[in-house]
């Protein structure tokens, strides 16, 4: 069996039964010209190792060998696997399956350095997968790009910019370090079963990280001034050590609010904490 010979993939999932697990957060893709698009987005994955998380029946996979990658797959419905095995031995032996939970799994050992992230995430696990992605003190981290599904809203909440209403945390631990855009909008009606909302592609890659500024100060900066975001500056960092004598070493009006300060200035904050022993 070869890729072009692999049936449709409604045909699969009638097959092995494989109805979408809301208490797992599937919404299957089908539309293979869609997902070609989506494989796109990386750039030229040819020879390239990719990481997938949650490929379900395999349509996003079959896309991302279309493109010449790589793929290691890490899926914790045993009921997909036997749909994934049909892949792995249409794929010339260019899919790995990891059957597991993606939380639980060490994806740069499993995956490499300089692989390529992309993935129709479970809406119950996205966010935190992103937020371990982007986190820690090391950087460039192990991964090239970051392309992954998420809800419009989330989506945008990870784009967004100053001042509007979607900017917050999620926004500065995306873009601190990384340059984080929407790079498509996708309809519900694409998805079996269709979610209630539409869904968006995020594309990020990182870029280098200020110097002297730790990931864990920013993160409990922005924890605590988005956490209390209706309130001034001097009201929701009042309990974080150091928060307010960094606000005012570089200049920001205490009575501001969160959404108002760019992520520049939240990455001067955090330096300024990091450079006094209170926030050692």
């Amino acid at each position: 069996m070869a890729m072009e010979t692999l049936p449709p993939l409604r045909e699969v999932i009638a097959r092995h039964g494989l109805s979408a697990s809301k208490a797992l957060g599937q919404n299957f893709l089908l539309d293979e010209q869609l997902l070609d698009r989506i494989a796109r987005i990386p750039g030229d994955l040819a020879g390239k190792r990719t990481y997938e998380v949650g490929p379900g029946p395999g349509g996003l996979t079959r896309a991302l060998l279309r493109a010449g990658a790589e793929v290691v797959a890490v899926e914790r419905d045993r009921r997909c696997l036997p749909a994934l095995e049909e892949v792995n031995l249409a794929s010339g032996g260019r899919l790995r399956v990891i059957e597991g939970d993606a939380l639980a799994v060490g994806e740069a050992a499993e995956a490499g350095i300089g692989a390529h992230i992309v993935a129709n995430l479970p809406y119950n696990v996205g966010t935190a997968l992103l937020v371990r992605w982007l986190g820690g003190e090391g950087w460039p981290p192990f991964w090239a790009s970051l392309t992954l599904m998420f809800q419009l809203e989330v989506a945008e909440r990870i784009a967004a910019k100053p001042g509007s209403s979607a900017y917050g945390r999620l926004a500065v631990l995306a873009q601190w370090r990384s340059d984080a855009r929407v790079a498509m909008k996708v309809h519900r009606s694409a998805f079996v079963p269709p979610p209630k909302v539409m869904s968006a592609v995020v594309h990020i890659v990182p870029k280098p990280a200020p110097d002297g500024v730790r990931a864990a100060t920013l993160e409990a900066l922005t924890g605590a001034a988005f956490g209390q975001r209706r309130k001034m500056l001097r009201q929701s960092l009042k309990s974080l050590p150091g928060a307010l004598e960094a606000l005012g070493s570089v200049g920001i009006d205490p009575a501001r609010r969160a959404e108002t300060l760019s992520v520049d200035e939240f990455v001067s904050v955090a330096r300024a904490m990091a450079a006094t022993p209170l926030s050692a």
